[in-house]
């Protein structure tokens, strides 16, 4: 597989209990949708989560930690500097991820199918990639 820059991209030791989840028919006068992916560390190792991002401005996303929600991350270049999140999550560790998407974000032309990308990577350059999706009504 290979990522955005054309390199190579290996894939995340994380998990997560269903990678694409489809809202449906939403409307924008009912405003943000969100939906709780499970994220698993399956492995018998630490995994150093490095960076979450969405590939649109529209959606970001929150992971939840011990010691509380980390986030909003969202799509690298809109909204400010991207933080790099350097979470620990422990082997056999399951961790909810919050995706929240904004069917008004982009006003009046942002009616019609949506297909949204979340992508977590470790500090390893692995991916795990989510994807959410819907069709936006006024």
């Amino acid at each position: 597989m290979q990522g955005v820059s054309g390199l190579a991209v290996s894939q995340s030791k994380l998990t997560a209990s269903e990678t694409v989840y489809d809202f449906g028919t939403i409307s924008m006068k009912n405003g943000k949708v969100s939906k709780t992916f499970k994220v698993i560390n399956s492995t018998d190792k630490d995994v150093e989560l490095g960076d979450i991002m969405t590939s649109c401005m529209c959606t970001v996303a929150f992971l939840q930690t011990p010691t509380g929600e980390r986030g909003p991350f969202g799509m690298p270049g809109h909204g400010g500097p991207m933080t790099k999140i350097s979470e620990i999550i422990e082997a056999g560790e399951t961790r909810d991820l919050k995706v929240v998407f904004d069917p008004n974000a982009h006003g009046p032309t942002g009616v019609g199918q949506i297909d949204r990308f979340i992508t977590l990577t470790d500090t390893a350059g692995a991916t795990l990639n989510l994807e959410i999706k819907a069709t936006v009504t006024p």
